[in-house]
This record gives C-alpha cells, structure tokens and sequence, in this order.
C-alpha cells in the first residue's frame, strides 16, 4: 500500500516539483497551498507524512506543525521542513514546534527521497 504524502507550499512550480518526485517513486501526494488549507485538508484524511514549506500566507510552516502536533492522529505523524531558511535559530525553532527533519531549497531530487525513505522506513 502506497503511503501517503502532503507537501504543502504556497509556490506551485515546488509543489509539482515535489508531488513528482514523490509521484515515480511511488508514494501518494496530496497538495496544499498554505498551512491553513493544509490542516483544513488533513481532517480525516491518512497521511503517513508532511512536507511543508516555512513562509506562507495564512498560516505558515511553525504554525502548521503546532496544529499539525494539536491533533491526536498526527502527533506523531513525520514533518520535514522544506525551506529556503538555513539559519540555526529558524531549525531549532521548527525542532520545538515537532519538525522531524529540515531540507534547504533548492533540493536535488534524490536527496527528497533519501530524506523520505529514511524516515518512513
């Protein structure tokens, strides 16, 4: 059974970037542009990991992961930031808000799906 991806980015162009890297390698994707339509998305839906971007409108990265962390079905549920932030202080903020891991646009492609592989097993 495919497992299931939400990456959620308020720039289309890294969406499908990402949704198609996820897509050949056989995981299911679900996209959302901000991380209110992230959370509005996740309501029941079984997701096995989050991708999320930092800056977004609405409701951005940090935001997402302490409402993604709020919901007891998620609580454990992987988060891996994509951003193009790189500073320390932005890392160790996304770690205490629950992000598993932490990826700096621009990505290569192999190196998603090493991240993601590692840590869905």
């Amino acid at each position: 059974m495919a497992k299931t991806i939400m990456t959620v980015d308020d720039s289309a162009s890294v969406r499908q970037m990402v949704a198609f890297t996820l897509k050949q390698n056989g995981y299911d994707v679900v996209e959302a542009v901000d991380g209110k339509d992230a959370l509005g998305k996740l309501g029941g839906a079984k997701v096995d990991m989050v991708i999320t971007d930092l800056n977004m409108p609405n409701l951005d990265g940090i935001g997402l992961i302490k409402g993604v962390r709020g919901l007891p079905a998620y609580r454990f549920t992987p988060i891996i930031m994509l951003t193009t932030e790189s500073q320390d202080a932005k890392k160790a903020e996304g770690k205490a808000a629950g992000a598993t891991g932490w990826i700096v646009k621009p990505f290569k492609p192999e190196q998603l799906v090493a991240v993601v592989k590692k840590v869905l097993g």
